[in-house]
């Protein structure tokens, strides 16, 4: 195993992680910035108001792609497993 096999790796396994954690952050910092918006103009500070939307948006993004997460996740497993015997031999 090379230097290089290690930071391929590493470098794939950041950008998976981006990709994958990119939809639930982005729909969740749109949902608060919406709501710290509406919290400023009313001068509404309810801690629920702020969290039970995000959380919302949240369970939406993982219902809605939660099957290309973890189809993504499970192919990068997958290549991953099957390079074993070829970096080590």
């Amino acid at each position: 195993m090379t230097a290089q096999y290690v930071l391929t790796f590493g470098h794939e396994a950041l950008m998976l992680l981006l990709m994958i954690a990119l939809p639930a952050l982005g729909a969740v910092m749109v949902v608060g910035l919406v709501v710290s918006i509406f919290q400023a103009i009313t001068q509404v500070h309810e801690a629920t108001l702020s969290f039970v939307p995000k959380l919302v948006a949240a369970v939406i993004v993982f219902a809605v792609a939660g099957p290309w997460m973890v189809t993504t996740l499970v192919d990068y497993l997958r290549r991953t497993i099957e390079a074993i015997p070829g970096a080590i031999g």
